[in-house]
């Protein structure tokens, strides 16, 4: 591995996995993505690998999603049955119904204002964000505040309702 490129694999690993684990709610997949991000990184050797690591993990963990979606409208479709629902243990409940308010808040965001809070909270800088969204650096700050705003006011109402940026 090249110096610089070993060099972001230890500052960014735990912040990739971070964002891409909000993104598929399943850490070991997390992992596995952010592994196969930096892989693909080797090959292709970006000029700005912290960079380019977010924007690819990003396309991947959503390839995977779409993949995962059609996987199990097929097994659906052979089984002839809805999908089997697995009943949470007694100790897990209160944890899961959390991650689930918080994913359900984070869908009712718009695409932009989710993408910049993710990026934000995986420790990009402002510059970094703005050259991955296409946003201008001062653009940033005023999309991250409004992304948090509205991120808290759609996880206090439980996610429900009309879309957190028409709210």
């Amino acid at each position: 591995m090249p110096d610089d490129l070993a060099e972001v694999y230890r500052t960014t690993y735990q912040a990739l996995v971070r964002f891409l684990y909000r993104k598929v709610w399943d850490p070991d997949r997390a992992e596995d993505l952010a592994q196969e991000a930096f892989a693909r990184a080797l090959v292709h050797k970006p000029d700005n690998a912290r960079g380019w690591l977010f924007v690819v993990a990003a396309n991947m963990a959503r390839d995977d999603a779409r993949r995962a979606a059609r996987e199990r409208h097929h097994l659906t479709l052979l089984k002839s049955e809805p999908p089997p629902t697995a009943t949470p243990s007694d100790a897990g409940v209160h944890e899961e119904d959390e991650r689930s308010r918080v994913r359900a808040a984070l869908e009712q965001l718009t695409p932009r204002d989710r993408e910049v809070l993710l990026l934000w909270d995986a420790d990009l800088s402002y510059d970094e964000i703005a050259a991955q969204t296409g946003l201008s650096r001062a653009a940033i700050g005023t999309t991250l505040a409004r992304a948090r705003r509205r991120l808290v006011e759609a996880h206090e109402s439980g996610g429900k309702g009309q879309h957190a940026a028409r709210g």
